[in-house]
């Protein structure tokens, strides 16, 4: 018996020892997740993102342990160095699929520390766009060193890199030109992530087309158009030309509401009805709400309303009621204030004679004067405020919002100029 079990010992050892090596690096593994988990038990996200690296944390342990145990169970032959460098190659992919998934879990943990679903979440759309970046950036560092220090396994490899070192300046610069336009999207994609040009749930208006910013690459950029399209550009377009965004600072933004109206319009009781639809509806944020007139020629009275609004979703159909509004009031209250368009014909016996006729909706005659329209002629309604009708002068809201635009000030430029002669 001791004759049959002796040639058997060599053979059995080993795989006792790897046996035993796996069963180690699994509690091994199981252990390290139930301490992390003890330290971070405040964090229920960390117990969901940890499944990610459960797995590459059990192979990477049971490899480092059937090395070990091999090395000491079995001398040194051919078979054993191809099998152990097959076990380094396999060992170094599971650390950096550890390491890959460590950044995820700790992209998760950051994440959720800042909420994305409040009103004022700028400093946590910031946050998030510059995390998911850096954590492509770090995958992709990760994945060159892991095969990096995979292929330098290979003696083969390793003879030829001398050479390779040699004519490292040429094959830079044919990489640098064969690969100009990708190394520059990737610089534009680091370049936004951390200069806060965009970011991700940001509204921007891009080639005239309104949208959100859904995803941001180190490549491209992916807008979800308001229409449920995507538009995908490269990241290279929001470092070289202009476009808008409307949530840099602030989601509030503001719209405006043109009509060409007769000369007759009735301005007060149409910033009257203005006053009435605005109150009665939760879409205004209370900010601005006026009334002008911009322009009078070619026969039209251009009265443009200007409104605010919490946000761009708002605002559309902030300014689609009250367009609706106040075409149903010019309508049914001062049909005279619809567009007409005038005729003037002379007389056959005298060139000095006119007869003015008009031609509209209303039907109302040219010869007719028209007299003034206006709240003051109507006592149920208020009187005529003059601040109504003044973006920026009149009221303290308008002096305030006439000062973002006023410039820097003489003192500043006072200050320059003694500061460029201290220089000189």
């Amino acid at each position: 018996m001791q004759d049959v079990l002796d040639p058997a010992m060599p053979f059995l050892a080993p795989i006792l020892a790897v046996a035993l090596a796996v069963a180690s690096g699994l509690l091994a593994s199981w252990l390290v997740r139930r301490v992390v988990l003890r330290l971070n038990r405040n964090q229920p996200a960390l117990r969901e993102t940890s499944r990610v690296a459960r797995l590459p944390l059990r192979l990477g342990l049971c490899l480092i342990g059937v090395r070990i145990a091999l090395g000491l169970t079995t001398e040194d032959a051919e078979w054993r160095r191809n099998l152990d460098h097959a076990l380094q190659i396999a060992l170094i992919g599971s650390l950096a699929w550890l390491a890959i998934a460590v950044l995820l879990i700790i992209e998760t943990m950051v994440l959720t520390r800042y909420r994305v679903d409040v009103a004022d979440n700028r400093r946590a759309r910031r946050l998030r766009t510059q995390v998911i970046l850096a954590r492509r950036i770090g995958v992709a560092l990760i994945v060159i060193v892991a095969l990096g220090i995979a292929m330098l396994t290979f003696p083969a490899i390793q003879a030829l890199g001398a050479g390779l070192l040699a004519s490292a300046g040429v094959i830079s610069i044919v990489a640098g030109l064969a690969a100009q336009t990708s190394l520059v999207n990737v610089f534009a994609g680091i370049q936004l992530a951390f200069t806060d040009a965009i970011r991700v749930d940001d509204v921007v208006v891009v080639q005239k087309e309104w949208g959100r910013i859904e995803e941001i690459t180190l490549t491209y950029v992916v807008v979800h158009i308001w229409d449920d399209r995507r538009m995908i550009l490269p990241s290279t377009y929001f470092t070289t030309t202009p476009f808008e965004n409307w949530t840099r600072r602030q989601s509030e933004v503001m719209g405006t509401v043109e009509f060409d109206l007769d000369w007759r319009a009735p301005v007060e009781d149409m910033r009257a009805e203005l006053k009435r639809v605005l109150a009665g509806t939760d879409l205004w944020d209370e900010r601005v709400g006026i009334l002008q007139i911009t322009d009078a020629t070619a026969g039209f009275v251009r009265v443009r309303i200007l409104v605010s609004a919490a946000d761009s979703a708002t605002l559309f159909d902030l300014r689609c009621l009250i367009r609706e509004e106040l075409v149903l009031f010019l309508q049914q209250e001062h049909p005279t204030a619809l567009p007409h368009v005038r005729l003037e014909s002379l007389g056959a016996a005298s060139l000095g004679a006119v007869t003015p006729g008009t031609s509209g909706s209303s039907g109302t005659s040219a010869s007719a004067k028209p007299g003034k329209v206006s709240a003051a002629d109507d006592p149920g309604r208020h009187p005529a405020d003059p601040h109504d009708s003044q973006l920026f002068t009149g009221s303290i809201e308008a002096i305030q919002r006439s000062k973002a635009f006023t410039g820097p000030g003489e003192e500043v430029f006072e200050d320059r100029d003694k500061s460029i002669a201290s220089q000189n």
